[in-house]
């Protein structure tokens, strides 16, 4: 069965959708490497950025150790 990741989802689509275009939201799921070329490239020309947000938005987005970022809240909050 596949895990989800304990970052919140409501956050990382806030991030994307105000900082996207300097990774923040990929910073924060923990994908510094990917974060760091978001931002070099202001969120790959809008395109990476438009990705991010839609794959957040129906909930295939993946942390750092490849978990969904599924959970709207982060666990216990």
């Amino acid at each position: 069965m596949e895990s989800n990741s304990k970052k919140s989802r409501l956050v990382a689509l806030l991030l994307c959708w105000f900082l996207g275009y300097f990774g923040a939201h990929r910073f924060y799921v923990g994908k510094a490497g990917t974060a760091l070329l978001q931002l070099v490239t202001l969120g790959g020309f809008g395109i990476w950025w438009l990705i991010d947000l839609l794959m957040i938005l129906v909930g295939s987005f993946r942390d750092a150790e490849d978990h969904r970022v599924f959970c709207w809240t982060e666990p216990g909050a």
